[in-house]
């Protein structure tokens, strides 16, 4: 039969109540009693009902994660962190996908803030104030997105772009193209700030094309309006693009690093599976979900207005797509 909690109150000789006050409220029992109380706890096995101890604390022990798209293995990659984080505070997640529309995420982040102690939204495509309204009725982290007074675990993406320039002119290239990601992304606008900042720095010519969809039928679409522009190299907006820029590619015959240089960014795994190994950028994926997660319980549990918007570190992984450009 599964342990109760007036077994754990027999085994530490108190109340029930004070095993429950233990359990939920620790800082509202003495030490000593405490300890006796988790020590019978832990004897007997104890686990307590989460039903149960949600009409004590308030609470539902369940998170929620709203995601752009499941099938990009980027948004998979955040969600091992946040459910990894979430375990080990004894916390549920609950994920929903957007499809890449604003007008479900919209409904997503309201219908989940009804169920849940707080919200992680990954990137999110709505507008300011939808957001600011999704922060009014639940606790809300954003991943990916900066607005003032929501907190927020971001990733470098404007050094990560810089880097990616750098590069290629070290190289010596001087004619880029870069294949945009969906106009309404926060990473996106991120890229573009550190692309213009350091195509200008380094007098290098840049050439903007789209949006596009930032999946693979998005670097196949782009990659013939990408060579029609005569660059020395093709940076895409992530990873899933760019792997449609080089399958386009190869279908036209154009070499690649010989003919033309390609880098993508986000650093998923057939990044360094696919044939050539494509140079990209490390994203921090599972560390901003646990960063998230973070965020999330310090408000929960702290109840102070304190907010915090963390920047990750983003890292150059060079492999095989970038080289000298031909002469």
């Amino acid at each position: 039969m599964a342990v109760t909690i007036r077994d754990v109150a027999r085994e530490a000789q108190v109340s029930v109540a004070t095993v429950s006050r233990a359990l939920s409220s620790p800082d509202l029992v003495r030490p000593a009693t405490r300890d006796r109380v988790l020590t019978a706890a832990a004897q007997l096995g104890y686990q307590p009902n989460r039903a149960a101890r949600g009409l004590i604390t308030g609470r539902t022990g369940n998170l929620g994660i709203v995601v752009p798209d499941l099938n990009n293995p980027f948004f998979t990659g955040v969600l091992k962190g946040v459910q990894a984080r979430a375990r080990q505070a004894d916390y549920s997640v609950f994920v929903a996908d957007s499809d890449e529309d604003r007008a479900t995420e919209e409904q997503l982040l309201r219908a989940m803030a009804k169920q849940v102690d707080g919200v992680i939204v990954c990137s999110p495509g709505i507008d300011d104030t939808q957001l600011y309204e999704a922060a009014g009725i639940t606790s809300l982290v954003m991943l990916n997105r900066r607005l003032r007074g929501v907190p927020a675990a971001l990733m470098n993406s404007a050094s990560g772009m810089r880097q990616i320039v750098e590069h290629l002119v070290a190289l010596g290239h001087r004619r880029l193209v870069y294949l945009n990601g969906p106009r309404t992304s926060w990473s996106n606008k991120e890229r573009r700030r550190g692309l213009r900042l350091a195509t200008q720095q380094h007098g290098v010519d840049l050439v903007e094309l789209g949006p596009f969809p930032p999946r693979y039928e998005g670097g196949l679409q782009a990659c013939d309006l990408a060579l029609a522009a005569e660059p020395t190299a093709i940076i895409a907006y992530n990873d899933i693009m760019a792997l449609g820029v080089l399958a386009r590619l190869r279908d036209r015959g154009v070499q690649v690093p010989t003919d033309v240089s390609v880098t993508g960014f986000d650093d998923l795994m057939f990044a360094a599976l696919c044939s050539p190994p494509l140079t990209t950028v490390a994203m921090p994926l599972m560390p901003a979900g646990t960063l998230a997660v973070d965020l999330l319980l310090d408000g929960l549990n702290s109840g102070t207005t304190d907010i915090r918007q963390v920047d990750l570190d983003t890292q150059l992984i060079v492999r095989a797509t970038t080289a000298p450009p031909p002469a």
